[in-house]
């Protein structure tokens, strides 16, 4: 492909009807190409051509310049959002990696526009990762020559290697990303299939095996763990940013900023977990985080899964708990005790209800007034 040719898109008003404005530099391929869209025009006052606004048209445009022309959205999408996370990027960790001399790393602008997005530093890992297993996969190729079929075909080998959809998902992200967001191509891979979403139904714990949980922690620190995972229903990031400023108990809630979705929310504080972490607090003189490693420094969220898991293993409880298992049964538990569906989505900070309704599935409340037809 040469990469010379570009056609800009602009939205056009012209008398009061919305038209898709085509810019470029005078190419006899281009100029070519969009002679065959119809009903083109050419603006004198623009100092472009235009075609009337619909979604068919836009297809089109893609359609007739894929393989051939560049086609520069950056004026006619808006991706000027910007994320705002709980603190700066720390990629002092690619700095550290020990790689091989043939190894190919991710480009400096991929990680600068990661920056200016300002996205999370789980999110800056998993996306950089992705990209370098798929730049390495194609370790031979110019990045800008790799096309629709280059992508469909490592989507394919990821497929046959049984990677999981979030994996695949995360994947397809990352390439688009460097693509769309840091070469200024969007929709360059417009037409990548993703893989259908998975429905899998939330893992819950009975109340009585959280309580057999709680009561195996190794110590104060830890109960206070595992007792806020369960009822907060706060996430393991969120935990490991929570301060001590965040637990209001006059109010008997506790703040969680900047969450998933970088939303502010309020959840619940529990009586007697609010006894815990005052005798914690004196016992263990956190400084600015509820939970502390060595020097005042945050906890990591490896850190917070073990104390899950090794709890969860003393208390002889058969299968794998994560900490979001135990948001999950806080979720599922309120709605079994007759909370409206309305207010554990608040107390989640989830953006849909839909995402919420997923715990009817699970709750016991669902089936109870079944009768089940062996005891009829």
């Amino acid at each position: 492909m040469d990469t010379g040719r570009s056609v800009t898109l602009k939205h056009l008003l012209i008398k009061e009807e919305r038209f898709i404005g085509l810019q470029f530099n005078t190419d006899k391929v281009i100029h070519a190409l969009v002679k065959q869209l119809p009903d083109v025009k050419w603006s004198t006052r623009f100092s472009m051509a235009y075609i009337l606004n619909t979604k068919e048209h836009l297809d089109l445009i893609f359609k007739t310049f894929n393989g051939v022309v560049w086609v520069n959205c950056n004026y006619f999408f808006d991706n000027s959002h910007v994320k705002e996370t709980n603190g700066p990027i720390d990629i002092t960790w690619l700095r550290k990696r020990e790689l091989p001399a043939t190894y190919r790393v991710c480009p400096t602008s991929y990680l600068d526009k990661l920056e200016l997005r300002k996205y999370a530093n789980n999110t800056v890992k998993t996306y950089v990762s992705s990209f370098e297993t798929f730049i390495n996969y194609y370790h031979t190729k110019d990045l800008v020559s790799i096309d629709e079929n280059d992508v469909r075909q490592y989507l394919l080998k990821l497929v046959q290697e049984d990677k999981s959809n979030s994996y695949i998902n995360s994947a397809i992200n990352s390439i688009k990303f460097y693509y769309e967001s840091v070469l200024g191509m969007p929709n360059r891979f417009y037409k990548i299939e993703r893989p259908r979403k998975e429905k899998k139904l939330p893992k819950v714990l009975s109340k009585e095996d959280v309580l057999n949980i709680i009561a195996h922690t190794n110590n104060l620190k830890h109960k206070c763990v595992v007792s806020l995972l369960y009822s907060s229903g706060i996430r393991r990031n969120e935990l490991i940013n929570l301060k001590i400023t965040d637990i209001d108990s006059k109010r008997m809630l506790i703040r969680v900023e900047a969450a998933k979705g970088n939303k502010d929310r309020y959840t619940l504080l529990s009586h007697s977990l609010l006894e815990d972490l005052r005798d914690y607090y004196k016992q263990w003189k956190p400084e600015k985080y509820i939970v502390e490693g060595l020097y005042g420094k945050q906890y990591s969220g490896q850190s917070i899964g073990k104390i899950v898991v090794n709890a969860a293993i003393k208390a002889g409880i058969k299968v794998p708990v994560t900490p979001h298992m135990l948001r999950h049964s806080f979720a599922t538990h309120l709605l079994e005790a007759g909370v409206d569906l309305r207010q554990i989505q608040v107390l989640l900070g989830h953006s849909s209800s839909k995402t919420t309704e997923i715990y009817t599935h699970v709750a016991t409340t669902t089936f109870k007034e079944i009768k089940n037809p062996l005891d009829s």
